[in-house]
């Protein structure tokens, strides 16, 4: 299973802004990366009248959409599938995972602050033995490396250092 680095923070911070800057930088090193968005209140990316749609409107509990590039799938669940859950299943063939939130999981999580957005971070100093980061636009000390929010090769190389190189033999 590849490892797997939380993204967190309070809404609107940036954080699929900051990720949409990370992932080509991370690729271009040569890594094959995997994303898992969260979303605590439910989401539908089906759309009414196309053929997928119907088939899970008719009644099936699992849908798949194949082509030769892609594919897809929409599955009812009786409950939440746990993130390690999730990337064990679908991400086998990638070199890291990276989930935009998931604030509540057990998993390593770098916090983006950004404090023209927000009073404060989400976590305080201390507060999660989880906390590997903080990627802000100000100094902050909350007991981890804080990264400036506008070097995408200093977060890279963080994230690099901790999940991605292996050892020297």
């Amino acid at each position: 299973m590849p490892p797997i680095v939380c993204l967190v923070s309070k809404k609107d911070s940036g954080k699929t802004t900051l990720l949409e800057k990370l992932i080509p930088e991370l690729s271009r090193r040569g890594y094959r990366l995997g994303t898992v968005k969260h979303d605590a209140h439910g989401f539908d990316i089906d759309h009414e009248g196309k053929d997928s749609w119907r088939h899970k409107q008719a009644g099936a509990a699992t849908v798949v959409i194949s082509s030769a590039r892609k594919i897809a799938m929409v599955k009812d669940l009786d409950e939440e599938m746990r993130l390690k859950d999730i990337v064990e299943r679908f991400f086998e063939d990638r070199d890291l995972v990276i989930a935009e939130g998931y604030k509540q999981s057990d998993m390593p999580k770098i916090e983006l602050f950004r404090s023209t957005a927000h009073r404060s971070p989400w976590h305080t100093k201390g507060s999660s033995p989880h906390l590997i980061a903080v990627v802000s636009d100000i100094a902050i000390d909350l007991g981890v490396p804080c990264l400036p929010i506008d070097d995408v090769q200093a977060v890279a190389d963080f994230i690099e250092a901790r999940f991605l190189r292996k050892p020297a033999a």
